[in-house]
């Protein structure tokens, strides 16, 4: 007499770990590069919004604001330096704060700037100057080539 309700033998359930695990695997490396890459599309998106919005401060205000007040200009009245006559009620960006890069640091925002009538950058996943590769810095000088 056989029995009807066989189940599966320890081989059998090991095959198929293995196939399964191999195809982790497999998903894993193919996306893991992507991940990377779009944290470094999400950087380039986000100081292409913040520079528009440095120029619509400077269309109400005449002028960007300071290194002193920084990008948070953008989100809130400043209280020191040339207070701006005709800030923007709700401020220049959509958010009620400034973004920070994918990997969670501040942008740099620097005024006036060596490349630029200002500069802003993130300083990539190492959060460090320089760098190359995923650790590279992401510029607003030559925003095309680093996506």
């Amino acid at each position: 007499m056989q029995r009807k309700d066989r189940g599966f033998t320890l081989i059998e359930i090991m095959v198929v770990v293995v196939i399964i695990g191999l195809l982790a695997t497999l998903v894993t490396l193919s996306v893991l590069p992507r991940a990377e890459q779009a944290r470094r599309t999400k950087a380039v998106a986000d100081i292409k919004t913040i520079m528009n919005a440095l120029e619509l401060y400077k269309l109400d205000n005449g002028d960007y604001p300071s290194q002193e007040q920084g990008l948070k200009a953008l989100i809130e009245k400043p209280a020191t330096g040339k207070i701006p006559k005709h800030w923007r009620e709700g401020g220049y960006l959509n958010s009620n704060k400034v973004p920070v890069d994918p990997w969670g640091h501040s942008y740099v925002y620097v005024y006036p700037g060596h490349h630029g009538k200002y500069d802003i950058l993130s300083y990539g996943r190492d959060g460090e100057p320089g760098g190359e590769g995923e650790d590279a810095d992401i510029t607003s000088w030559n925003l095309d080539e680093q996506q």
